[in-house]
């Protein structure tokens, strides 16, 4: 495992509206039909995949990146959703959406998950830890013809709690146990255009990007892609 350095527990006023930080919305989005004639492309993440903040769906990262490559997405994030948050919470039909997106029979899949499961680490770091292995070797096992590419939780203030970085941990190291691809840096890829600063990136609800952020995480994404051996 490689090594992370461990920061201190962060202590601050706004603590209860950092645990809403990916839930502003909370009914279930709807998966559009994918489009285009290339690979299938699952994503199975949370609000910051959705694109909740953005304008519309079509400026969010994940579509951005999807346009670009001729890629049929098809995208099962949801607002608040983490390998253990909110899980028991989704409803009928949704309640597994490792499932649906083996249900999708990808080509490629992203797992772009873990920034909810900070506001339940301290009552729940194992169980996270456990299912963070289980939902990525499920995927592997499911489809194992498909691409798995798993990213570094997302983050959205300049305070990062440790758990931000143990939790990123076990990401990193399941995406190794079971042979997919991994992109580190992406907890900060926000960094310095938080709500707090003076070139904010951030929607007027303070929590989730703007189109700009979304597009600056598109270009990063697409950089980190490009790197990956062999590129996507």
């Amino acid at each position: 495992m490689r090594a992370r350095r461990l920061l201190s527990l962060m202590v601050v006023a706004s603590a209860i509206l950092a645990g809403t930080a990916c839930s502003a919305q909370t009914s279930p989005a709807p998966v559009p039909a994918p489009t285009g004639d290339g690979p299938v492309v699952s994503f199975y993440g949370d609000s910051y995949t959705r694109g909740t903040g953005a304008s519309s769906s079509d400026h969010r990262w994940s579509t951005i990146v999807s346009v670009e490559r001729g890629w049929q997405e098809i995208n099962r994030s949801e607002n608040g959703l983490g390998f253990v948050n909110r899980r028991a919470t989704m409803g009928a039909g949704l309640d597994d959406i490792p499932a649906l997106v083996i249900d999708d029979q990808p080509d490629i899949v992203f797992v772009t998950m873990g920034l909810n499961d900070n506001f339940s680490y301290d009552r729940a770091a194992d169980q996270i830890s456990e299912t963070i292995d289980d939902d990525l070797q499920r995927l592997h096992d499911g489809l194992p013809q498909a691409r798995i590419v798993v990213v570094e939780p997302f983050w959205y203030t300049a305070e990062r709690p440790a758990s931000v970085d143990v939790i990123a941990g076990w990401v990193e190291d399941a995406a190794e146990r079971i042979g997919a691809d991994h992109i580190e840096g992406a907890s900060h890829w926000l960094d310095g255009h938080y709500a707090d600063d003076a070139d904010s990136w951030m929607a007027s609800d303070g929590l989730h990007p703007n189109d700009t952020g979304y597009a600056v995480m598109a270009e990063k994404m697409d950089a980190a892609l490009r790197a990956l051996d062999p590129p996507l």
